[in-house]
């Protein structure tokens, strides 16, 4: 394991590389969430986005794929919802799973869901969703109350959390824009079972492979594994990697990364809780401090953001109307020319993505 010292704005450009952005050889979404390990999927639309961003496919690839089951949208790691490859999912939540029941258990208490009522539930769903009966929430709440089970206030979304953590439930087909859930054993092949440091070190090898350069409170955060486990997973696939080292903090990476023949001034219109943004601890390489409040809420909602050579330069909305959507940039910074330009061609990417026709308005941000 080399160390080499390097500068923080070194380390947006080798992640675009890592992030699938600067270009991939990868086909499919399958392909791309698996390289991932998972990937932020709370907002369901940005998240095909995200998908798509990478691999220059239309929205109906990316819906075609979860319909089939060759993507899969549940709860696990930090925990929201994530697309994970069906593989993949079982020995993820083996080892993430016990951490979030842990992060749940004091509003399982307050709630009153106890081992007894929510294994209870867990029959309820199974016997509802067999023989590849996939339901909607509301259906599943329905199943619920007709056994007299309360489904109040935050019960529901604890219920079926919890099956999902036990591997019992995952995402189904929509069923128009409706999500559905169906039972985990029928949606996803067999797969065999991981060791707990198989686990760890197939983790840090899918993170660090496509995130890197990141430390070790990186992984820590997108996982939601403790800082024992992210050591334990560095120790374990140590020999996979090269460090660098940047204002004291230690960043690990794949030693077959290289930025050359990449674009330093490639322009990104990256979807809310984009992997870029969304799964480091620290992200300053590529945003600077006092936008922090611009591109993310106080409640923790990361908004849509434009990104040139690697670094936040704004943000970007879409709205549509009848068969054309407005997109609408605001800069944080003065753009050139050529930069404006090439804004306008990578907000027109979002339009084919979506496979209609684009108007963009942008705007300078004032007051920053």
């Amino acid at each position: 394991m080399k160390t080499t010292p390097m500068h923080l704005q070194d380390i947006a450009k080798y992640r675009m590389v890592n992030q699938q952005l600067s270009g991939t050889h990868l086909t499919t979404p399958q392909d791309m969430v698996r390289y991932f390990g998972a990937m932020q999927a709370q907002d369901y639309a940005m998240a095909k986005w995200a998908l798509g961003l990478r691999l220059s496919v239309s929205e109906k690839v990316v819906e075609h794929a979860f319909a089939q089951g060759d993507i899969i949208r549940t709860h696990l790691l930090r925990p929201t919802w994530h697309f994970v490859a069906p593989d993949d999912i079982r020995w993820m939540l083996s080892l993430t799973a016990p951490r979030i029941r842990k992060l749940n258990a004091s509003l399982c208490r307050k709630y009153a869901l106890d081992a007894s009522l929510l294994n209870r539930c867990n029959a309820i769903f199974e016997k509802s969703l067999m023989d590849h009966h996939y339901l909607t929430r509301s259906e599943l709440v329905l199943a619920l109350n007709r056994q007299g089970i309360d489904t109040s206030e935050l019960r529901t979304n604890l219920m079926i959390m919890n099956a999902e953590l036990e591997g019992l439930i995952c995402s189904g087909p929509r069923r128009g824009k409706q999500f559905t859930y169906a039972l985990l054993e029928e949606r996803v092949p067999p797969t065999p079972a991981l060791t707990e440091s198989e686990a760890l070190a197939a983790l840090a090898i899918r993170y660090f492979t496509s995130h890197g350069p990141a430390t070790q409170y990186d992984f820590a955060w997108w996982s939601g594994l403790t800082y024992t486990q992210a050591r334990q997973a560095l120790a374990l696939t140590a020999s996979h990697w090269q460090t660098m080292t940047v204002d004291d903090h230690t960043y690990w990476y794949s030693p077959s990364l290289s930025t050359e023949n990449t674009d330093p001034e490639k322009v990104l219109f990256l979807p809310v809780f984009d992997e870029f943004m969304v799964s480091y601890k620290d992200r300053s390489a590529s945003l600077d401090s006092f936008m922090a409040q611009e591109t993310m809420t106080g409640n923790g909602i990361f908004k849509p953001i434009v990104v040139i050579g690697g670094k936040v330069v704004g943000l970007w909305e879409r709205t549509f109307k009848k068969d054309k959507v407005h997109i609408e940039v605001k800069y944080f910074y003065p753009l050139n020319v050529s930069q404006e330009q090439a804004v306008r061609e990578a907000a027109a990417r979002f339009g084919q993505f979506m496979e209609m026709d684009t108007v963009i308005q942008c705007q300078a941000m004032v007051g920053l």
